[in-house]
């Protein structure tokens, strides 16, 4: 099964970043957006595993998530991957990112011991879309710089969400495994 670790969007700005999304599809570029329903920070990508692997990450993940206690994330600005002259991801930044970014690092040592590949420097990011060609791109650009700043609003992480992503012709389909919440014991 296919499978990432990721943190749910909080249902009160999922509203905020679709009217993005809707502002941006006015530049009528070949956009293809992530559903409201779907959006969230992935934590961790794993790809396909079995249920062995499966029952090795919850373990280090229930082991690691007791570490760390809820946290505010304030997701601000708009940004691309790799770059503007060349798009293939839209995505929404996180003001602050350390605390996400060492919390992440520290996990990815749990996963890096068995055996998935260890994440390069991690940028906290939310993807919103993908750019599946060049029309309109100047527009585009145009609008990802206007909104740069853009003030989405703040949210409490407080649990992993151990997740099965379906392929499917019409988008993806993610299926919660395991919820894992926060919380430093003392």
């Amino acid at each position: 099964m296919r499978t990432f670790l990721g943190i749910d969007i909080d249902k009160n700005l999922v509203e905020k970043i679709v009217d993005l999304q809707k502002n941006l599809m006015e530049t009528n570029a070949p956009l293809k957006l992530v559903e409201g329903e779907n959006l969230h920070f992935t934590f961790k990508f794993f790809g396909e595993i079995d249920q062995k692997k499966l029952d090795e990450i919850i373990q280090a993940t229930e082991n690691k998530v007791s570490k760390f206690e809820p946290f505010d994330l304030s997701i601000r600005g708009t940004g691309v991957f790799p770059n503007l002259r060349y798009i293939r991801v839209l995505w929404l930044g996180v003001e602050n990112p350390e605390l996400f970014s060492k919390m992440l690092q520290e996990f990815d040592e749990e996963f890096v011991k068995m055996g998935f590949k260890k994440e390069r420097s991690y940028i906290p990011h939310l993807t919103i879309g993908r750019l599946k060609g060049a029309e309109n791109k100047e527009d585009l650009v145009a609008k990802i710089e206007e909104f740069s700043e853009l003030e989405i609003g703040r949210m409490t992480v407080d649990k992993l969400i151990l997740k099965k992503s379906e392929l499917t012709p019409s988008g993806p389909i993610y299926t919660d495994i395991k919820e894992f919440k926060l919380d430093k014991n003392p």
